[in-house]
């Protein structure tokens, strides 16, 4: 059991450490390049930081660790929408239009319904996983008709690195990633069954580490004043996470979630907790520190719900 706990650990870490250089890397070549950081954040940076879920669907799903797949994702979009909004609002409170929030927390509750719907048989097949992925990519190509003129910066962003090495570290960051979601899933389903615990909770936990790209990313970029690469990553996140993350895991292997019924407490709270978010960035303009800590709150009870 030891063995297993260590190894679970050890690939926690190399996947976060892996996916913050691939995001931060890939972060420094679309500035270079002169993409705003609102744009950058909704889209690579959010899809950079849910790589860990995309890894983790993929050898889940091929485990056939379907209660894993859709904790973790869950897991994940709770806390991103909680815990990491609380956590990097009380570094640097976040200051948005609303105009954004309606769009994208609109796309992002919308992908949720799409989740939602995709499990409501407790089966995420492959023609589900591959319109999943379809409707993301539909989202990121209106995106940048619609608002791409508005979204293109006018001044260019010297990246830390050159353009050849933030290639290189992209590609070693990806690389930690695969290989410690690998190493993650097989010893958390593992240690899940020696310890008798069900699958889908070591998912929601699993989904809380996974996390952890999105609070130093966003948390980052808030500190050094990005608040549109802050605000976009983690709401970007929350779009990818329900529709690219599950549906890619789906697309190569059908997931099969075995407790369903006892699934569907926590995709509801998940639901709703994000509706109550969006409407405090709505309310509020962003999110200050006392509805920070509103935010931290409301993350405590994703637990009790399972």
């Amino acid at each position: 059991m030891l063995a297993e706990l260590v190894l679970f650990v050890a690939g926690l870490a190399l996947l976060v450490f892996g996916a913050d250089r691939a995001v931060v890397s890939a972060g420094d070549l679309a500035l270079y390049y002169g993409i705003s950081e609102f744009f950058v954040g909704v889209t690579l940076i959010s899809v950079g930081t849910s790589v860990p879920e995309m890894v983790t669907s993929v050898y889940a799903a091929y485990y056939g660790a379907g209660d894993l797949v859709v904790g973790n994702i869950v897991g994940s979009e709770t806390a991103q929408i909680t815990l990491a909004i609380g956590v990097v609002a009380l570094v640097a409170p976040f200051v948005t239009e609303r105009r954004s929030v309606l769009v994208y927390g609109t796309a992002m509750l919308l992908a949720m319904i799409i989740m939602l719907l995709a499990l409501d048989d407790g089966v995420v097949g492959r023609s589900e996983g591959f319109l999943m992925m379809l409707a993301y990519v539909q989202f990121v190509y209106i995106l940048y008709t619609n608002e791409g003129g508005a979204e293109i910066a006018e001044e260019v962003v010297e990246p830390s690195r050159t353009p050849r090495a933030t290639v290189a570290w992209i590609l070693a960051g990806l690389a930690m990633v695969a290989v410690g979601g690998q190493v993650m899933v097989t010893n958390g389903v593992a240690l899940a069954r020696l310890v008798g615990v069900p699958e889908y909770v070591v998912g929601l936990l699993t989904g809380l580490g996974t996390t952890l790209p999105e609070i130093v990313v966003a948390g980052t970029a808030a500190y050094q004043g990005r608040g549109g690469v802050s605000v976009g990553s983690i709401l970007g996140s929350n779009i990818t996470d329900p529709v690219f993350s599950l549906g890619i895991g789906a697309l190569f292997f059908d997931v099969v979630v075995r407790e369903a019924a006892s699934v569907r407490p926590s995709l509801v709270y998940m639901f709703v907790v994000s509706a109550l978010v969006l409407g405090l960035f709505y309310w509020r303009r962003g999110i200050d520190r006392r509805a920070a800590v509103v935010c931290l709150l409301l993350y405590v009870p994703s637990f009790f719900v399972v």
